[in-house]
This record gives structure tokens, sequence and C-alpha cells, in this order.
């Protein structure tokens, strides 16, 4: 048996790259910028969507609710707005024991209120319920309700 010295026309890195071709210096410093560019365009994206969805023009939430009577049930919630300036709609409902919707309502929080503020309704109902629920608020420029 004859053993042949490897030499450096035989070596593993020489026959890979006689196979698959090596890459220049100007495509692996391509390849970084185009990563690097991917990469920043991704962390700007989600700091947009941060900043943009985190904070909404208008929030909600409930503080507490109790059912009066037959007819009525009266809840207290917190609007939480940018700022002054926005005008957000909120929605109520009042659901029964069997989970069907009894009461609604739609109430405005405008300008001349701060921006946070402890807001208590009365909602009317068809009979009586069981719980009053906050669906949300919304503003101009805000498409789903929080």
């Amino acid at each position: 048996m004859s053993q042949r010295a490897a030499g450096p026309e035989h070596s593993p890195d020489r026959s890979l790259e006689q196979r698959y071709g090596a890459r220049t210096p100007a495509q692996r410093r391509l390849i970084v910028v185009g990563v690097a560019m991917l990469a920043a365009a991704g962390i700007g994206w989600l700091v947009w969507a941060m900043l943009f969805y985190g904070r909404p023009l208008a929030r909600s939430d409930q503080i507490s609710f109790r059912v009066v009577d037959q007819n009525t049930a009266v809840t207290t919630m917190t609007v939480v707005r940018r700022n002054r300036d926005v005008e957000a709609t909120c929605l109520l409902r009042a659901q029964a024991a069997d989970h069907t919707i009894v009461g609604e309502l739609d109430f405005t929080v405008g300008p001349s209120q701060p921006a946070t503020t402890t807001v208590r309704k009365t909602v009317r109902t068809e009979r009586e319920a069981t719980s009053v629920s906050v669906v949300g608020c919304v503003a101009d420029g805000q498409e789903q309700r929080r």
C-alpha cells in the first residue's frame, strides 16, 4: 500500500474551493452589508410597531360594575386618551345569565374632560343583567377598541 502525501493541491479546503468556488472579499462585504440592512429594517419596524400600537389614542379599563335592579346596571371605568384633544367613543355591554346582550351604551369622552378620567355610566337593560363589560374605546385613526 502506498501512501500519498497530502499537498496543498489535495487539502480538503482546496477541493471545496475547486468544487464550489471561493467567495471574493467584495462578495463577503456585500453579504454582510445586506444582512445588516435587513436587520436594521427589522429593528426599525419593531420599534415603529411598539410606538404606534403600544400607546393607542384611547384605551379603557373597567373598575367596577353593579346591577341596580331589573333594568339598570352601573359601571365605573377609566378612560385614558393620548392627549386632551382626542375624542374617544366607548362601548359598554350588559349581559344576562344566559350570556345574551341585554343592554348597550355608546358614549363619548371629549376634549372638555381630562386626558385620564374616571367615568360612571348607567346602562339601561331589557331584563336583569348579571355583568357589564367594557368593550373598549376607539378614536379617529385607531382601528381597534381598547
